[in-house]
């Protein structure tokens, strides 16, 4: 239980079911009203955990599939609104052998058959991001067939990133702005704004993320969400991905709830300085 002083009384909120025990310890020490309303998670270390074990490279592709099981539970257990996994690139199809991306994509229409019951038990919502036309036939008729499955639930909203790069999600939007603008009787009038560009990118039903995690180590966003995650907080584990679990999770969300979220303005304590002198 969490337990807080306010005038006087106590406050008792509960450690959501299904957390185990030092996942239950971490998630004591954070501010229920102040999770994140969306996480984002670049997805990396699949290669480099086969390679350690002297594995081939869908091994870790296997065991990542794993991660992102634990990963969903323990988001949908605490009451994240949404989370997006970046799942494919768009770069993966130029710079990964065929045999990779191939197996990838079997792997992708598994994982989408096996998850949906899983997804239903977690009342999980399930939508995807990124230039799906361009993916298999077979794959896109599973994502649809996953996506109507889950399409009545109503809890955490699960994007998947398939074939996704920020700026041709940029690009895309640009053209559908120019394409609305035509059908609505010119371009000679069109105003594009902050505004406008947000509603024409993939990611138009969701906020913003608060929180971006990167695991592997690596310190960069890879051409993931770059208008989205303008102000958002990053956090970097060494965790590899098929070894990230919901304690990692919860770890992050810790850290994150440390930060001071300032937008750009003064912190509470800078502005009263700021005031005083």
């Amino acid at each position: 239980m969490l337990v807080s002083e306010t005038e006087g009384i106590t406050l008792q909120a509960t450690v959501p079911a299904g957390l185990d025990r030092k996942e239950a310890e971490v998630y004591q020490r954070l501010d229920p009203a102040r999770l994140p309303k969306h996480i984002a998670i670049i997805m990396d270390g699949n290669g480099r955990w086969a390679r350690k074990r002297h594995l081939p490279r869908v091994a870790g592709h296997r065991a990542g599939v794993t991660s992102v099981r634990y990963v969903v539970e323990t988001a949908s257990q605490i009451g994240i609104p949404s989370l997006t996994l970046y799942a494919f690139s768009e770069e993966n199809w130029k710079r990964r052998p065929k045999t990779e991306v191939a197996f990838l994509m079997s792997l992708l229409s598994r994982y989408l058959k096996q998850e949906v019951p899983t997804l239903h038990k977690n009342n999980v919502r399930l939508q995807y991001i990124g230039r799906l036309h361009e993916l298999p036939d077979f794959v896109q008729e599973k994502m649809e067939w996953a996506r109507e499955e889950t399409s009545r639930n109503t809890g955490m909203v699960l994007t998947l990133a398939l074939n996704y790069s920020a700026r041709s999600e940029l690009a895309d939007a640009f053209q559908s702005i120019l394409k609305a603008a035509v059908n609505n009787g010119g371009i000679q009038h069109l105003t594009i704004d902050e505004a406008t560009i947000s509603k024409h990118l993939y990611t138009s039903h969701l906020p913003d993320p608060d929180l971006v995690i990167r695991t592997s180590g690596e310190m960069r966003l890879s051409n993931f969400l770059l208008w989205q995650l303008a102000y958002a907080e990053i956090y970097v584990t060494p965790t590899l991905w098929p070894e990230f679990r919901g304690l990692h999770l919860l770890e992050g969300i810790a850290e994150y709830q440390t930060r001071e979220r300032r937008y750009g303005g003064l912190s509470e304590s800078q502005s009263s300085r700021g005031l005083r002198s």
